[in-house]
């Protein structure tokens, strides 16, 4: 996100990053970026293999940032968030799934007779005599010797390519631990077979098995963990096929079809019923209804007639419609929330910060444990100790992977972020996921989040000497030059009893107060207690009226015209048929419900005793709910605050999290960390639960990564071994290591089957 260092703006630059296996990948590149002059902040994503890096608006800083990735042994691409670059990398991860896949089964192929041949004469006795009697022990050695090199230097090759240089610079990565490991084991075995006598009597053992059991079980476990990366991206991947291929444009009296890269702004475009919708527009001519529920989560296809808005990616159901493109290509709505999906994915939660710091230094400090381990061995365990120095040191080196740490919050991210964009929620951040759990608080704008924010004139009461259509023309005259949603009903209403006077003049807006103007000649001012109180009009006259009105949860305003107190009118915004049931469940989860407001206190009250709302913050300014924000967070309580408006942009800013309706204006989307793309306010309950069974994942994911190298690290060293007799074979070390990382991948994925306790949409 653009920002602020030093009073110079900022930009975003994206990379795609190859060749990162663990998490300690993921922390030397992080690094080497932060190392670049002029970079102000860097985070690397081992789940979505890419980097976003923030430098100084005029830095031109890509050249410097893909020489540093490189120079710590990695790869580096700039990305520029195209449907075609998406698109592009897709299939790249769709070939290295493929080719993973092809190494897999190779090398279980030339594995699985170095199992039989091996392994199988010690559990078989009787096979074991009539190998050796028919082949021989040193022919037998020479077989496994063929097989277990054509499977370390083929498939295995790839430890080689990566880890060697990663040793080399000082920096050892999980490759390295694979690479040293399987080449002890190997090495030792081949000075067994050609060279027997430089080992100690007893010592001439070969491990051919062990070296090949491990690549093919680490592969394997690359290869199950590649298909379910790409399960954990399946939200994006949905989301690029929603995007249309073509478009039928009208051009010059003839309907061509373009593909979808031609199409530009004011193109007229044809949709016809069962087609996608190409680009976001505005309907000229035809009736329709579109179904929108990839986009916002809303079911029922919504009615489209001319100057509706159409979103690119939806289906329209039954009639034919012309609309004119309005956005395109990266502009258009789909494209936004794919980049929003991919910003959330690609974000790094606090909680990943610990685990950065840990992992960097765990490679090295697994080489010097398995060093030592060997050392120990050798120094103090039983003949033959050259052997059982070589076995434990490998399994320590082989037990010790940093993958599942690596993984762990970044899949929960992934599949989380992804969850919630199919239900119509989307995380602009990824941090939003960790602070939305801790929220204590969910603040609510009223008019339109609470409400349809469509008002309508429900009263009219006008004072002695004065008559009721005059002062209702009247006051719509003086409204007429306001955009307010009451303003418009005031308009609506007059217009419905008959025709309304022209434009007024002289017209000047105190917002969240009322307005003042001239119309017909004569003095008019419209708005709350408080400016008629300001402009000296006594408005006792009306108190009991008021009174009522704020009982039965309606705004009172008042007019006055040429200086005198002429009526009191009321307006009512219905509220939302899903509300009740958003709070209720809000209130479920233990939540505290606030209602910030312009309305009267009477009014605001009269609502929220109607709703359930716990605390009522009333007859707010604009510039006044930041402060209501603030006055919430006192004493370290977190609060969420929803809005749709522009002068909700402060509030959504100012609090811990902001969320904003997606069927508000630009600038709070923008503004919000949370967007609901639909009216629906249940979603705001919906992202909460899916937050915490997010971080609930990731607790799980970081005690297991975690636990599992603390408990099996030691036991493969041979910690059990002096009272129970117990060692970790090479071979297991392998298994465990390769299901630690697909356990984790394994459990975020169960997050795709979360659901709302309660309908997103529709009846609660």
């Amino acid at each position: 996100m653009p920002g602020q260092n030093a009073g110079h703006t900022t930009k975003v630059i994206g990379l795609g990053i190859e060749g990162m296996t663990c998490a300690s990948c993921v922390g030397r590149v992080e690094r080497a970026l932060k190392a670049v002059p002029g970079v102000v902040g860097a985070s690397v994503n081992l789940a979505t293999q890419s980097a976003t890096v923030q430098v100084p608006t005029d830095a031109q800083a890509a050249p410097d940032l893909i020489a540093a990735v490189e120079q710590v042994g990695y790869a580096a691409r700039i990305t520029r968030g195209s449907a075609e670059e998406r698109a592009e990398r897709q299939a790249a991860r769709d070939r290295e799934t493929g080719q993973l896949g092809r190494q897999v089964s190779i090398a279980a192929l030339l594995t699985l007779p170095i199992v039989i041949l091996d392994m199988g004469t010690h559990l078989v006795p009787g096979f074991h005599h009539w190998l050796l009697g028919m082949m021989g022990q040193q022919a037998l050695f020479l077989v496994l010797f063929v097989l277990a090199t054509a499977v370390q230097f083929g498939p295995g090759r790839q430890f080689y390519l990566k880890g060697w240089p990663a040793l080399v610079r000082g920096a050892p990565d999980m490759n390295s631990l694979v690479m040293v490991g399987t080449s002890a084991a190997w090495g030792y075995s081949v000075l067994a077979t050609f060279a027997p006598g430089v080992l100690p009597e007893g010592a001439v053992n070969v491990y051919f098995e062990a070296a090949a059991v491990i690549v093919t079980l680490i592969l394997l476990g690359r290869w199950l963990e590649a298909l379910a990366r790409g399960r954990t991206s399946a939200a994006i991947t949905g989301l690029l096929k929603l995007q249309a291929k073509s478009a039928r444009v009208l051009r010059d009296g003839q309907e061509i079809d373009l593909p979808i890269a031609e199409v530009v702004a004011g193109d007229l475009i044809r949709v016809r019923p069962g087609e996608k919708i190409a680009v976001d527009g505005e309907v000229l001519e035809g009736t329709s209804f579109v179904d929108e529920a990839m986009i916002t989560g809303e079911p029922v296809p919504v009615k489209k007639s001319p100057g509706a808005e159409v979103v690119g990616g939806t289906i329209n159901k039954t009639g034919s419609f012309v609309f004119r493109a309005t956005r395109v290509g990266a502009d258009t709505l789909l494209s936004q929330i794919l980049r929003m999906v991919e910003d959330a994915q690609g974000g790094k939660l606090p909680i990943q910060a610990v685990v950065d710091r840990v992992t960097l230094w765990f490679v090295p400090a697994v080489m010097a444990a398995a060093a030592v381990t060997f050392l120990l061995w050798l120094a103090f365990g039983p003949a033959p100790a050259l052997s059982f120095a070589l076995v434990n040191a490998v399994a320590v080196l082989i037990i010790a992977c940093p993958c599942a740490m690596g993984l762990a919050t970044p899949t929960s991210i992934m599949v989380g972020t992804g969850k919630a964009a199919e239900l119509g929620i989307l995380f602009r951040r990824g941090e939003a996921l960790q602070s939305l759990h801790e929220v204590q608080i969910v603040a609510l704008d009223k008019t339109g989040t609470l409400t349809r924010g469509r008002p309508e004139l429900t009263d009219l009461e006008v004072a002695d000497g004065f008559d009721r259509s005059e002062v209702l023309r009247l006051a719509a005259a003086a409204e007429s030059g306001s955009e307010h949603p009451i303003a418009e009903a005031i308009v609506a209403a007059a217009r419905a009893e008959g025709p309304t006077s022209v434009s007024a003049t002289d017209f000047a807006a105190e917002p969240g107060l009322g307005i003042t103007a001239t119309a017909e000649g004569r003095q008019v001012a419209v708005g709350a207690d408080r400016f008629m109180t300001r402009l000296g009009h006594d408005i006792s006259l009306f108190a009991d009226a008021a009174a009522r009105l704020g009982i039965e949860g309606k705004t009172p305003l008042y007019v006055a015209v040429d200086g005198r107190l002429a009526a009191i009118l009321a307006v009512a915004d219905e509220i939302k048929e899903t509300t009740p049931a958003a709070i209720a469940a809000l209130h479920d989860m233990g939540l505290r419900i606030a209602m910030i407001t312009g309305d009267n206190s009477h009014t605001a009250r009269a609502i929220a005793q109607r709703l359930g709302i716990d605390d009522v913050v009333a007859e707010v300014l604009p510039g006044g709910k930041v402060d209501a924000i603030k006055s919430l967070q006192a004493g370290g309580v977190r609060v969420a605050f929803v809005g749709d408006g522009i002068n909700d942009a402060p509030a959504l800013a100012q609090a811990d999290v902001g969320i904003a309706v997606g069927t508000g204006t630009d600038i709070a989307m923008e503004t919000a960390e949370v967007v609901l793309m639909s009216g629906d306010l249940r979603g705001v309950a919906t992202a909460i639960a899916l937050s915490r069974a997010t971080m609930r994942n990731i607790r799980q994911n970081l005690g297991w990564a975690f636990g599992y190298n603390t408990a099996l690290i030691p036991v493969a060293a041979g910690l059990l071994y002096p009272a129970f007799g117990i060692l970790l074979s090479p071979v297991f070390a392998a298994v465990a290591m390769a299901a630690s990382s697909v356990s984790v991948l394994t459990n975020a994925l169960r997050l795709k089957r979360f659901r709302p306790a309660y309908r997103s949409t529709g009846e609660a």
